[in-house]
């Protein structure tokens, strides 16, 4: 009863800072997706798909979650957009907390889209509000499809499946039909799109539909 009760002050505290993470995001008209999905999906090269496809005609920040190492900011971060790591030194998610202090090292005064790349996980991130304005989960195709059976909580919460790799779809042993019958039979507004981060195959179409959120 105890763990329940400490649990419940934790998300409690983390409910509080995001909504006032949501707040000021409207207030200065910034578009913010929580990026999720396991180890290896591609978050971060979708990142960099979008980046070239968009930096053109929107300002762009990135926020970025890892366990260890900063490998993934220093990519994102050669396109020339502004970024900030996070190191969670062990921890499984980014919590509201984090992306506060993350947010106030950025020029707040020149973001159209705030990409929030959270730790690997698709487990621990799903129960935790950072303020966005939409979850994004990324499930890669050399995972199966059975990964929305396996993790509902995640694609429940999320509003956008991205499904990555469809290049590899000749060389693996699962189906991109079964990936979204299996997303929609536990959210069915969940909406999808299907890319490769290799040869751009539905970028644009993703990009897209990312510049008429902002235009909302």
């Amino acid at each position: 009863m105890s763990v329940m009760i400490v649990e419940r002050k934790v998300l409690e505290k983390n409910d509080q800072i995001a909504s006032e993470l949501r707040k000021k995001f409207q207030t200065k008209g910034i578009f913010v997706i929580n990026l999720l999905s396991s180890p290896g999906s591609g978050k971060t090269s979708l990142i960099e798909r979008t980046a070239e496809q968009l930096k053109d005609k929107i300002n762009i920040s990135v926020i970025v979650g890892d366990v260890q190492t900063d490998n993934d900011a220093k990519r994102i971060g050669s396109l020339n957009i502004p970024v900030v790591q996070i190191i969670t030194n062990g921890a499984c998610h980014l919590d509201a907390q984090l992306i506060k202090d993350a947010f106030d090292k950025i020029e707040q005064e020149k973001i159209d889209l705030l990409i929030i790349e959270n730790v690997g996980n698709l487990v621990c991130p799903a129960g935790y509000d950072l303020g966005e304005d939409k979850k994004v989960v990324l499930l890669s195709t050399t995972e199966g499809d059975d990964k929305p059976l396996k993790y509902p909580a995640m694609f429940r919460n999320s509003s956008v499946l991205i499904i990555n790799k469809t290049d590899l779809i000749p060389y693996v042993d699962a189906s991109v039909k079964e990936i979204e019958n299996n997303a929609t039979s536990i959210n069915s507004s969940i909406k999808i799109f299907k890319v490769s981060c290799k040869t751009s195959e539905g970028i644009e179409d993703w990009c897209n539909w990312l510049l008429i959120q902002i235009k909302k």
